[in-house]
């Protein structure tokens, strides 16, 4: 797959604690140059974006990076992020909830920010993978599916651990076909890109995309 093809898939990615304002205009700039799928940036910034970069599609986090905030909070950060001019929302599921084997209050939460977002916005659903075993990242991307989310997606970048490809594999196996596939954090190379393609994910989250397929190095 050509360069120009690979970053189609890319969520142009900056989520550090000490994120700037250059440090975001310059995601954006670099966004839009290499037509990126998306920006995905913390959501004090969206209302800046937007106003800044009209054109662009703007993602931003919601119960991040832990996924412990109660519904109503991640409900209330979903709505001011749409306010805002986001439009696409990665909410991290409840740990906690999944641990306890609460599937049931997974499944109605993210239907409840599915149902807020709505259908002319996209809702990801960040699982934390490495904090799961086989059958909770099989019950959750269920959940996804039943709650009519858009896309399951592996990690924070947060945890302990990012994108696994055979996590992927599972997650294709385990949502429905409408539900899409999100790889992000701990993807190095362009091999590693395509191979994240290859296996079903339709978006690739990085912060690292230009380093990564402006490289004219031999791999």
């Amino acid at each position: 797959m050509k360069k120009e093809e690979l970053f189609k898939y890319i969520d142009h990615t900056a989520l550090k604690a000490d994120t700037s304002w250059a440090d975001i205009k310059k995601l954006c700039d670099e966004a839009l140059v290499f037509r990126m799928a998306s920006v995905c940036i913390p959501s004090s910034y969206v209302k800046r974006v937007r106003e800044t970069f009209p054109a662009l599609n703007i993602g931003t986090v919601v119960g991040f990076p832990l996924g412990n905030a109660n519904t109503e909070a991640k409900l209330a950060e979903t709505r001011q992020a749409l306010a805002d001019g986001a439009n696409e929302i990665d909410m991290v599921v409840n740990l906690g909830w999944v641990k306890n084997g609460d599937f049931k209050m997974v499944t109605e939460e993210i239907r409840s920010v599915k149902e807020l977002v709505g259908k002319d916005h996209i809702l990801k659903v960040i699982l934390e993978t490495c904090y799961l075993d086989h059958e909770e990242k099989y019950m959750l991307c269920r959940c996804a599916t039943k709650a009519h989310a858009d896309y399951v997606k592996t990690s924070t970048g947060f945890g302990t651990a990012g994108a696994v490809l055979e996590d992927v594999k599972l997650m294709r196996k385990s949502a429905d076909p409408g539900v899409q596939i999100k790889a992000s954090d701990g993807i190095r190379t362009e091999k590693d890109i395509e191979a994240y393609i290859n296996a079903g994910c339709r978006r690739i989250g990085t912060s690292r995309a230009i380093e990564i397929l402006t490289n004219t190095d031999d791999e």
